[in-house]
């Protein structure tokens, strides 16, 4: 079959697409076919350094969506043709954190990509406990921009911070896939949102995803503008995924007794805080690791039903993987970057 490897650690030239032998089935494994995968900046991550756990050679990819293409013999429930979504994480799913649904507190957990092989494959083995229908209606490449980046903000705004109506929430780049999803999200629970963009073509399409005001945070003081939105009270919610580049900023943005919780450092880890200003304010710092598969499929039930919506931007063929890597690098998007595994790219 047909995959992208990597076989060193670099830049977009140690992707390598390649044949490889299909992947042997277990009898307590599903066989999917993948026809789309979307590209997460994980991929980049993984590409450029060695992460904990990655062995080389190895297949990116987190996204998966695809058919069944073959039942292992002890798994019930799933017949050959379905179409699916892989949830895009890996865990043991017997330990005292999985059966409780703290999926993303087992010990084993990882994203799909990461420490273990991904979706940019023709084919993929997996767990049936990751695999979940999807509707005729729901495109591969629309299935594949969901899983995890609407998992993600969903357990930061629902699961962490305990989002609720009337609520200010700032979410900053709102052209990312958390960005985008938190938009969202925090309108189904009628909140009041802030986004955060770059250009004014985003800030349009963050305002048609529901952001009640945008921040050119390239032109303006986030925290400054947030005061002015706000009759100087601050928000109740900031997601936070940016990093040290941001992270004053954010914190200046809260209400006393307001709630930051943060999923990444895309600009990086090192970020300091005034102790004083945390306690005197009262406020509450929360992290937040990908989500669990009730996260998943609660997200997935309002994509299902239409009032959460995928944002794709381009879509790539797999044998373009070098080409989507630095499109994603390139910071151009707005919405997901979809490899299309099987057949002719869509546009």
């Amino acid at each position: 079959m047909k995959a992208v490897r990597i076989h060193q650690f670099g830049g977009s030239e140690v992707l390598a697409y390649e044949d490889i032998p299909e992947p042997r089935l277990r009898k307590d494994q599903v066989l999917i076919r993948v026809k789309a995968c979307a590209l997460n900046h994980l991929d980049l991550w993984v590409r450029k350094a060695p992460l904990p756990g990655v062995q080389l050679p190895h297949i990116l990819g987190s996204d998966v969506a695809g058919e069944i293409a073959e039942v292992g013999k002890y798994v019930e429930g799933f017949t050959v043709g379905q179409r699916v979504i892989v949830a895009p994480m890996h865990f043991c799913n017997h330990c005292p954190a999985c059966l409780e649904g703290r999926q993303n507190q087992c010990r084993e957990f990882t994203v799909l990509g990461n420490a273990v092989d991904g979706g940019n494959c023709e084919l993929i083995a997996v767990s049936p406990a990751n695999v979940i229908p999807i509707p005729d209606a729901l495109s591969f490449v629309d299935a594949a921009s969901v899983p995890l980046v609407f998992t993600t903000a969903w357990h930061m705004l629902v699961g962490r911070a305990g989002l609720h109506p009337g609520q200010t929430v700032l979410v900053l780049g709102a052209s990312s896939g958390v960005g985008i999803a938190a938009i969202q999200i925090a309108k189904l629970f009628h909140a009041r949102v802030i986004a955060t963009a770059g250009d004014e073509q985003k800030a349009q399409k963050a305002r048609e995803l529901g952001a009640d005001f945008v921040i050119d945070h390239y032109k303006q003081k986030i925290s400054e503008e947030t005061r002015k939105i706000t009759g100087r009270e601050g928000v109740d919610i900031v997601i936070e995924h940016v990093g040290a580049a941001t992270w004053d900023e954010s914190l200046r943005c809260l209400k006393p007794g307001g709630t930051l919780v943060t999923c990444g450092a895309t600009t990086g880890a090192d970020a300091k805080i005034n102790l004083q200003f945390l306690f005197a304010r009262q406020l509450s710092l929360l992290g937040s690791y990908m989500g669990t598969m009730c996260d998943l499929r609660e997200a997935l039930g309002h994509v299902f039903a239409g009032r959460l919506k995928p944002v794709v931007d381009r879509v790539f063929p797999l044998s373009e993987i070098r080409a989507a890597h630095e499109y994603l690098e390139s910071s151009k998007m707005f919405g997901k970057v979809v490899l299309e595994i099987s057949g002719p790219p869509a546009h």
